[in-house]
């Protein structure tokens, strides 16, 4: 692999460079009828860079970031790093609640938000956002923003107007923090996770050139979006590493849209989450994949049925893999040609792995243990984490919180989680945080929320729930408690089913016991 300079500023590799070899004209990004070349993405990348530094934002200060995937995520993520601000994107999907804790512990100074993405975003007491001072407002793709009077709110395209199309980056060093993506914890709020300068060079590299083959011929559409470290990868900096054009849709990735997208634009490179692929092969109709030549699956472990139904109806094979917001992309992965169905494949080039006991002790081939990764794109440590980030990040090794095997071909095999977390749509589900909406409706007495089949392989929230004394269990109102979470947290995290039971499974010192539930799906007891 290439060795950086001391001096290297990632901006000026994912987007300078590729003006400076030749690139300028080409189509960089593709996002419903508009085409935004390499030259004009470097110029919106220096105004906003530029104005953000008239705003007064300093290096290292936090710019936050809420946007929908069109062409200003990559101005406003890209410039932010020229100039050596720290840009946060934050997930779309979040509430109101979650957009508060994350403000406030970037301490970000600006925050970057589509119009559309507003109404959580209002929700939130501006007094407590203390050292949030700007808030400039995207319009909704392909109209002007309604939120030009908005008391202090700053219109995105009148502050690129305001900014300079020339502007020298930040001598950033190539170990110094240049964005963080927040990754959800088991308890408390999401964590910061802290990565630098030269991280995504290092992705790059190591999957889109090792594993993938990715070169400038190239058109890549991600289902999984911008915020999300997966999508990050698939859609920007990937791309922008070989020279390549990436597909943008700001709408959800739904089955219909997908199709569309794909018919219209003609991906050669289709990344998604295994529930997409799964919406994708229940959408009937007949569809032309003729352009894509790998399919890529991450986010949670693609089930081999899946891949089977795919490659059989598309023609087209899925190279599942799995990787961490904490590693920022792949860490394992399935190589073109070397499939292994079920399996997240093999080492990807550049990263190292163990498989230990609970002893750390580690295990011969074949055997299940706790997967601990090492390489040079892991983020630095959790932003405020202290203690987490010993607990997780132990001197060149991450501590996945994956339960794997590896056999003897050097394949690694899933085999769930070390602890409760659960995977929904690809997104990191916590337990605790769903229970802690159900236990307060006025029927529940207690409950508990665990990941299930949901009949395709994929795992889903699933909650048992003890209704009060004088409350009986009923279709309706499952479907109440469904909906009450539903408005209070994001749509993913629903609980797809409810059973009501009499009691649940606990220690002597009263602790729930999840992995019993769990065991009891697992053995069909309650089917």
């Amino acid at each position: 692999m290439t060795v950086l300079p001391d001096i290297f500023n990632a901006a000026t590799h994912f987007v300078d460079r590729n003006v400076a070899e030749g690139r300028g004209g080409k189509v960089a990004i593709e996002c419903g009828d508009e085409r935004v070349t390499y030259g004009q993405i470097a110029e919106r990348v220096n105004r906003f860079g530029s104005a953000l530094r008239r705003l007064g934002i300093q290096p290292e200060q936090r710019v936050a970031l809420i946007l929908q995937d069109t062409p200003a995520f990559a101005y406003s993520f890209f410039g932010a790093i020229k100039a050596g601000i720290v840009p946060v994107p934050l997930n779309t999907l979040w509430r109101a609640k979650d957009y508060a804790h994350a403000l406030n512990d970037s301490g970000a100074r600006v925050l970057v938000i589509s119009e559309a993405l507003l109404k959580e975003f209002d929700a939130i007491d501006r007094a407590t956002l203390p050292r949030l001072e700007h808030v400039v407002i995207v319009p909704s793709f392909g109209k002007a923003t309604e939120g030009k009077g908005r008391t202090g709110a700053i219109d995105f395209d009148e502050l690129l107007a305001k900014g300079s199309p020339s502007f020298d980056p930040e001598p950033t060093h190539k170990d110094a923090m240049a964005f963080w993506l927040y990754s959800s914890g088991s308890t408390g709020g999401p964590k910061g996770c802290v990565h630098l300068q030269h991280d995504m060079f290092v992705c790059a590299e190591a999957y889109a050139k090792g594993v993938l083959g990715m070169r400038e011929s190239d058109r890549c559409f991600s289902a999984a979006k911008l915020f999300f470290a997966y999508g990050l990868g698939n859609a920007l900096y990937m791309p922008f590493a070989v020279g390549a054009t990436s597909i943008l849709l700001p709408d959800p990735p739904v089955a219909p849209r997908v199709y569309e997208i794909i018919a219209k634009h003609k991906p050669t490179l289709l990344f998604s989450v295994p529930t997409n692929f799964g919406m994708l092969l229940s959408h009937e109709g007949e569809f032309d994949l003729s352009s894509v030549r790998y399919a890529v699956s991450a986010g949670e472990a693609l089930p081999e049925p899946l891949f089977r139904r795919f490659k059989q109806r598309f023609g087209v094979e899925i190279l599942d893999a799995i990787g961490s917001t904490e590693c920022l992309h792949m860490f394992i992965a399935n190589y073109p040609g070397r499939v292994r169905p079920g399996s997240s494949g093999q080492l990807v080039p550049g990263y190292q792995a163990r498989i230990v006991d609970d002893n750390d002790q580690p295990l011969t081939t074949g055997e299940m243990g706790n997967l601990l990764i090492k390489g040079d794109s892991t983020c630095a440590y959790y932003w405020n984490q202290h203690e987490k980030t010993k607990q997780t990040i132990q001197g060149e090794w991450i501590r996945t919180g994956d339960k794997y095997s590896r056999d003897a071909d050097g394949y690694y095999w899933y085999g769930g989680r070390s602890d409760d977390m659960l995977k929904a749509g690809g997104i990191w589900v916590s337990p605790v945080e769903i229970e802690s909406v159900l236990i307060d409706h006025e029927a529940v007495q207690e409950c508990a929320v665990i990941g299930r089949d949901d009949g395709h392989g994929l795992l889903k929230p699933f909650a048992y729930v003890v209704l009060k004394s004088q409350v009986k269990g009923s279709p309706e109102l499952a479907v109440a408690l469904q909906t009450f979470v539903r408005e209070r947290l994001a749509e993913y995290k629903r609980p797809r089913g409810v059973e009501f039971v009499s009691e649940l499974p606990k220690t002597a010192t009263g602790k729930l016991q999840r992995f019993k539930l769990r065991a009891k799906v697992g053995s069909g007891a309650d089917s």
